[in-house]
């Protein structure tokens, strides 16, 4: 146990990555080579489904996951390298994000022998989706507030309620779902569970949020009498924030927390040229600077998880210092030039426009910055 609760320990890459970081290169090259500037300003909000069949033939789905459940048994660094050669390509990923990055590493650390060999074999493979159902109406990112009950009955539970800016619920095959099986006590975080909810089931109904762009990023989901079976039980009944908790350090420590702007950051650098401005110069210095220390923040995080520790201190710094470069670098771009003014600047306007319009998510996604502060204040003995 670390004395410092703020330890980022340095890293450095394990070796055989550089041929690793090199393999996904070449396949980005030719894969993303007609994909516009534009589209690939969304990052991972773009879907892609035969991309991410794609990804899955070539192990990189599940990496670090045991063969016997369609993984790869690779380091949880490699994982990173394939992953921030990802984005900051900005390949369209979000179809296996979620399941990927935290629905499979929960089940298997709670989830049963049956779970694990029915789920993660069709995750790695790239053929099944998960979305996450943590956020309700009035509880925002308070999740200790979910008021959503599943009520245990004969060979199962029956779950009435709904869930509110679930990303990938229209598309999704499978929901991890967090909701009581008690009423709520005086301890606010006791009596959650979490549960696998087949998205097909009947009383499942999924409503998209449109969001500034005009696109359906988010979802309100609602339950109508869903009954769900006993053995969709992910762990132990009532233990579901312990559980919760350890899967949003996956959720907010990666790289997809300080590379959703990468790709305009690339652009603006073409745009400005070779002699930029006193202030682009400064601006995008600042810039690389950031998103250098947040990588060695994430990197070691990464190596904190594969150790089995619980960074969630750590992985709440990253989110938040995270969303705040994020959101900075459109700012910035805006002003350094006017991309109106000629067409050869196209591909920077098209960028600007889609993260302009994704931008004001990126404090609220994976926990509000007031939550995420909360959080470091308490883990630092603050509050």
């Amino acid at each position: 146990m670390m004395s410092n609760p703020l330890a980022f320990p340095i890293v450095d890459e394990p070796q055989g990555t550089a041929a690793l970081r090199k393999d996904v290169r070449d396949f980005l090259a030719s894969e993303l080579c007609d994909r516009p500037a534009g589209e690939r300003a969304r990052s991972w909000t773009g879907v892609d489904f035969e991309f991410t069949r794609k990804l899955g033939e070539r192990g990189w789905i599940g990496m670090t996951w045991p063969r016997q459940y369609g993984g790869h048994e690779r380091r949880s660094l490699e994982r990173f390298v394939v992953v921030e050669e990802l984005l900051a390509a900005g390949a369209p990923v979000a179809a296996h994000w979620a399941a990927d990055r935290q629905s499979g590493p929960l089940l298997l650390r709670f989830g049963t022998e049956a779970q694990r060999r029915e789920f993660l074999p069709r995750i790695a493979s790239g053929s099944c989706y998960f979305c996450i159902g943590m956020s309700e109406p009035d509880a925002g990112s308070d999740l200790a507030a979910v008021r959503m009950m599943a009520v245990k009955g004969d060979g199962g539970y029956v779950i009435n309620g709904s869930k509110i800016w679930t990303s990938g619920a229209d598309r999704a095959h499978y929901m991890i779902l967090l909701c009581r099986t008690e009423s709520r006590g005086e301890q606010r975080h006791d009596g959650v569970s979490q549960f696998i909810v087949d998205m097909k089931s009947p009383g499942v109904s999924v409503q998209p949020i449109l969001d500034i762009s005009g696109r359906a990023s988010f979802n309100q989901v609602f339950f109508e009498d869903v009954f769900v079976p006993n053995e969709r039980l992910v762990g132990e009944e009532g233990q579901g924030w312990r559980q919760v908790t350890g899967e949003l350090s996956f959720e907010r420590s990666g790289p997809d927390r300080f590379l959703s702007t990468f790709v305009l950051l690339v652009e603006l650098i073409r745009a400005v040229g070779a002699s930029p401005s006193r202030e682009a110069t400064t601006a995008i210095g600042r810039f690389v600077a950031q998103a250098h220390v947040l990588r060695q923040m994430s990197f070691s995080i990464a190596n904190m998880i594969e150790a089995g520790d619980d960074p969630a201190l750590q992985a709440a710094v990253v989110k938040d210092l995270g969303a705040m470069l994020e959101q900075d670098i459109p700012e910035m771009a805006r002003l350094l030039l006017d991309a109106e003014e000629s067409d050869a600047l196209e591909d920077f306007r098209n960028a600007l426009t889609q993260t302009m319009l994704l931008s004001p998510a990126y404090s609220l996604r994976g926990g509000t910055r007031e939550i995420l502060r909360g959080i470091i204040a308490k883990g630092l003995g603050l509050r």
